[in-house]
């Protein structure tokens, strides 16, 4: 049985325990989410996690960290580094996004190193055989893809990306609508590219019982892949975006009904005053599915800065009602991230998600901000330390201090507003 059908079902789940647990909230809390599908736990079967999260309706933001090769970047040693940055900055997922490279092999080390969950889109590897052998991506074989999804989840991949939501029907509005940035989901742009060089339907979308069925046997959630999103402020909250919105309400229905687990994935850039139309129209059309937004960028002119911009988004749209946050670097739109681009971009999405989690009313979120407070005022340095979300740059600040400021900081010195004498 899956984890959403024990649910279903009030049989006793490790996972379920382990997820309340972490969240601090009752367990029939959380397996009533499962159960309905508001919530999920991704854990494939074949894997063993040190840590236990779950994603959905009244738990903490959760953040996700991309990592993984590039053709013109091969390094394995430098992604495992990336995975170890971004744990360490807290994030709680990652995902595998590799396309150079020996893709099975750089798969398994990471999975094997991360003590979190682990996602990945099983399109991306199907692209790079296809290309491998000669062939075009318009060319992409659907009994390829499915049996790079079941290779995958065979390995133990916990979650995966998969873009159902682009048909026939979906692609036609796109074709007769046009945008001004095109499809910049990578793999939302090879299914189109195969649909209108072939006139054949997305295998994802037509055989969707197939997916489910390789889901169900290795218990892994289907991450309903935002194919359609917009790649720029003028697109957002158009047709295609919302046509393939409404055909994963549907398929997220179809994975409840086989008891596997599902999210629904979101925009990408979209302006401030359409961010909570956006949130609201996602959880009505997907049936209250735990969503997972990438950013969403509220401008594209901030290059270099695009964490900070999917900070002020990832903000707003958890606080509307996002579950899962997936983190923008410095170096979005420029470049392969780096190390350091990776922690930033964890922390910046942290920063993003516990501020949301104050308006949602998240348990111990606005108590931690008290706490911080508390100990600001008290100008005690080490309980700051504790509750900062970020406690090794904290730490790092404060000793480039002179010895004599250690009662205060260099800002006010002796002028110290929090002072009492």
């Amino acid at each position: 049985m899956t984890l959403m059908e024990d649910a279903q079902s009030k049989k006793a789940n490790g996972l379920i325990k382990s997820a309340a647990k972490a969240e601090n909230l009752d367990e029939e809390f959380i397996r009533a989410g499962v159960a309905d599908g508001t919530i999920v736990i991704p854990k494939n079967v074949n894997r063993k996690l040190q840590e236990i999260v779950a994603v959905g309706k009244g738990l903490k933001t959760k953040v996700n960290a991309n990592i993984g090769t590039s053709p013109d970047h091969i390094d394995i040693a430098e992604e495992l580094a990336k995975l170890d940055a971004a744990v360490k900055a807290g994030a709680d997922a990652v995902m595998d996004l590799s396309t150079g490279g020996d893709l099975v092999q750089i798969r398994k080390k990471i999975l094997a190193a991360s003590p979190v969950q682990v996602g990945t889109v099983p399109i991306y590897e199907a692209a790079c055989r296809t290309v491998a052998k000669g062939g075009k991506i318009s060319e992409i074989d659907g009994e390829l893809l499915f049996d790079v999804i079941e290779e995958q989840a065979q390995q133990g991949v916990d979650f995966i990306t998969v873009h159902c939501g682009i048909n026939k029907a979906t692609v036609e509005v796109l074709n007769r609508q046009g945008r001004l940035a095109g499809v910049v989901s990578r793999g939302g742009s090879f299914l189109v590219k195969c649909i209108n060089a072939t006139g054949k339907e997305n295998p994802l979308y037509e055989h969707f019982d197939r997916l489910l069925k390789i889901a169900k046997k290795y218990d892994v959630t289907l991450s309903l892949g935002d194919g359609f999103r917009p790649g720029c402020g003028f697109d957002a909250s158009d047709g295609p975006q919302l046509a393939e919105l409404s055909v994963l309400g549907e398929l997220v229905l179809r994975s409840r009904k086989e008891g596997v687990q599902s999210m629904i994935e979101g925009p990408g850039h979209v302006p401030l005053n359409q961010i909570e139309a956006n949130v609201i129209l996602a959880k009505r059309l997907g049936y209250d599915a735990p969503l997972y937004f990438l950013g969403p960028l509220v401008t594209d002119i901030a290059a270099g800065y695009d964490h900070i911009t999917s900070a002020i988004g990832g903000a707003l749209a958890a606080a509307y009602g996002v579950d899962f946050i997936c983190y923008v670097t410095p170096a979005e739109h420029l470049r392969l991230p780096d190390v350091q681009d990776v922690h930033d971009g964890v922390i910046s999405s942290r920063i993003a998600g516990h501020a949301a989690d104050i308006v949602k009313g998240v348990k111990g979120a606005a108590e931690r901000d008290r706490e911080m407070s508390k100990w600001r005022k008290a100008r005690n340095w080490e309980k700051q330390k504790e509750f900062c979300i970020d406690p090794v740059k904290f730490a790092k600040e404060r000793a480039k201090l002179p010895p004599q400021q250690e009662d205060v900081c260099t800002m006010c010195g002796e002028f110290c507003a929090m002072r009492d004498e």
